[in-house]
């Protein structure tokens, strides 16, 4: 944020400054009200954007999607994840879409995530609940002597 009202602020002034040079020196005041308009809005954005947040929890009966929005409202949605399955779909120029299907339910997760992040996310919870539907048992009995 500070790179960018860096440049924000050296660019205004050097607009504002070469149209003083030149006898027009009310662009400098308005050339500094735009530089404070951007930077207000991107602090409000970022502000906003902080409080958004996604958290997936996994037990051992149920699959919790927790969500916050920019507003700070909440929704938490819950699938069964025996049954829930997750898809990956790629979207040509534009970032791909995961889904979590369980019969007629479709939930997007991972709004908030760019490309790479979204498949990392992905072949997590796959991996997870792969694993929370195929357990693996460890019977003592059965090991070889």
């Amino acid at each position: 944020m500070l790179a960018v009202a860096g440049t924000v602020l050296t660019l205004s002034l050097l607009i504002g400054g070469i149209f003083s040079l030149f006898g027009a020196w009310p662009v400098l005041g308005f050339s500094g009200l735009e530089a404070a308009l951007v930077l207000g809005l991107l602090a409000l954005h970022r502000r906003w954007s902080a409080r958004s947040m996604e958290m997936l929890v996994l037990t051992e009966d149920r699959l919790t999607i927790r969500r916050t929005d920019a507003r700070g409202r909440q929704e938490a949605l819950t699938l069964d994840p025996y049954w829930a399955r997750l898809r990956f779909e790629e979207r040509p120029g534009r970032v791909s879409l995961l889904v979590l299907q369980q019969r007629q339910r479709r939930v997007e997760i991972g709004r908030l995530l760019g490309e790479e992040q979204k498949r990392n996310l992905a072949e997590a919870l796959d991996t997870a609940l792969r694993r929370y539907r195929e357990p693996v048992f460890d019977n003592p009995q059965l090991r070889s002597p």
